[in-house]
């Protein structure tokens, strides 16, 4: 089933973007919510003057999102979270984390535009801001311990000292657990 989408859905697709889904989704989410209408002959031409006519004002979206890019590729982002010893973060830094971060350095990205593949330990990733559908950014981010990363416990105290036996004290057991053990017939 071809949809035109009336707004920009995250996964599918852009306003203005003709796209095929399955007739369910189309007829049972994108219509009802007014996120997309049937694709027809008269919706095309529609969309064809309608997307003519608003030539200059996309460009100028356009622009503008590119001008928010220009900016956002000096920034590099490091983010604090808590660690184990072995440098594995409890939880994950996701985009709501960085999409804080961001607004702490005067950036309003909405969380949903930026991607970012699971983190999990310490050191650096990429996440990348999808502004506009033609425009996209990828940022550095620089995951640190929070304060001082604990200590792994030391080798020695993690397994239980064994002591050493000498020979004739091994002879004694011998002796001692066949004196113990049943004769045998």
């Amino acid at each position: 089933m071809e949809i035109i989408l009336k707004e920009d859905v995250i996964g599918l697709g852009y306003k203005h973007d003709i796209v095929n889904v399955k007739s369910g989704y189309g007829r049972n989410y994108l219509i009802p919510t007014g996120k997309g209408v049937i694709a027809s002959e008269s919706a095309k031409k529609m969309l064809a003057e309608e997307l003519k006519q608003k030539a200059k004002k996309l460009e100028k979206i356009k622009n503008d999102a590119q001008s928010v890019a220009d900016k956002l590729a000096d920034v590099a982002l490091t983010i604090a979270a808590k660690v184990s010893a072995q440098g594995t973060i409890y939880g994950s830094v996701n985009s709501v984390m960085i999409a804080d971060e961001l607004s702490k350095l005067g950036f309003e990205i909405d969380r949903k535009l930026i991607t970012i593949k699971d983190v999990k330990t310490v050191g650096e990733h990429h996440a990348t801001v999808r502004l506009h559908k033609e425009v996209s950014v990828e940022i550095p981010v620089t995951v640190v311990p929070d304060g001082p990363m604990p200590e792994a416990a030391p080798a020695e105290e993690a397994a239980p000292a064994v002591e050493a036996v000498s020979e004739e004290e091994a002879d004694e057991q011998e002796v001692l657990e066949a004196l113990d053990a049943p004769a045998e017939a």
